[in-house]
């Protein structure tokens, strides 16, 4: 669900993609239009075949996928015109075609383009695009949420690597809708089956980013408790309650990742309750510390954790206008009776 104040950027779909995508469409217009079959001008292609990647029709999905992968330059090149593109449009076009270095020039110079998209081609693209980004910064100095110290992002205190807050006061809808899954409903996964595909995947040389766009719900979950660093890197970004809480519940996961989750205001408060529930790491200062000033931290538990910060830390909550007047004063108390006691 969308905060409260926060403005999510809608897709609009033309009446032309709407048959296409819409309530009661056809499948076998879905599957020739995921098969590039259809007659589509290029925005109402990009918009169908961006919709349908997130189609729960297996084949339907790959073959959206791949004839986004596949599609000439020169068709895509057009769409980059329209200044209302959505944001996740171009994200996706990013995770799909991050080699194709025409498309992420115009993506760099978009409008529409979103931090965390700028942020993922900093860290991701090869080496002509960093250039470019880098050039786009020296540029511009209007702050388009480009890495201000060479091509590596680096993130403000309290966000996790490859983030960016964006001041726009807009928050990108995930693209393609990502789908909760219900416990109840989510498939087996066969785990030989998983890491053949995984194996697979590598061999051909398909990034992470772009697997984890065709995984299942259920794939996804079993990754993000077994999976590497990058791989909870990944997963712990995504929408899906399920996906990102599995991430917390990896066995492999550092206090330092916990302690970057704690830090970034975005973390669900799914995420910050299971890292109340683990005693191990409610022991770490830097965790407590964080979960303070976090807005999905329950206000008794904030409280509690206020004692134990240090009076350097005290005195800058004492002056955080984005905690609760509740915090603010319970800070201001104990920095007052800890200097007279001299502690």
């Amino acid at each position: 669900m969308t905060q409260p104040g926060i403005h999510t950027v809608r897709l609009k779909v033309s009446p032309r993609a709407a048959l296409i995508v819409g309530p009661g469409a056809s499948r076998d217009d879905q599957l020739a239009a995921a098969r590039g079959a259809l007659q589509l001008d290029g925005a109402d292609q990009l918009t169908v075949l961006g919709v349908l990647c997130a189609s729960a029709d297996a084949e339907v999905k790959q073959a959206a996928l791949s004839t986004l992968r596949t599609t000439p330059v020169a068709a895509l090149l057009p769409v980059f015109d329209d200044p209302a593109l959505h944001p996740g449009l171009l994200d996706l076009l990013v995770r799909l075609r991050l080699h194709d270095v025409e498309l992420m020039d115009r993506v760099i110079d978009h409008p529409a383009a979103s931090a965390a998209t700028l942020s993922y081609l900093a860290e991701w693209a090869p080496p002509p695009v960093q250039e470019r980004l880098t050039a786009s910064r020296n540029r511009s100095s209007a702050g388009r949420h480009l890495p201000q110290n060479g091509p590596q992002p680096v993130p403000p205190a309290g966000t996790s690597p490859g983030e960016f807050p964006d001041d726009t006061g807009e928050e990108q809808e995930p693209f393609p809708a990502a789908v909760d899954g219900n416990p109840g409903e989510l498939e087996e996964v066969c785990a030989e089956a998983l890491a053949a595909r995984l194996q697979e995947a590598e061999e051909q040389g398909v990034s992470k980013y772009q697997l984890v766009m065709e995984l299942k719900v259920s794939e996804k979950i079993k990754i993000a408790m077994t999976g590497d660093r990058e791989w909870r890197k990944i997963l712990i970004k995504e929408p899906n309650r399920l996906v990102h809480g599995a991430v917390l519940k990896n066995g492999r996961i550092t206090e330092a990742e916990v302690v970057m989750v704690a830090k970034n205001k975005s973390a669900s408060d799914e995420m910050v309750r299971l890292i109340l529930l683990n005693r191990e790491w409610v022991k770490n200062y830097e965790i407590r510390k964080a979960l303070v000033t976090h807005p999905k931290t329950p206000l008794p538990r904030a409280m509690r954790f206020v004692g134990d910060l240090t009076l350097r830390d005290l005195k800058e909550l004492m002056r955080n206008r984005n905690v609760s007047n509740a915090i603010a004063s319970t800070a201001r108390r104990e920095f007052e009776r800890r200097s007279k006691r001299g502690v």
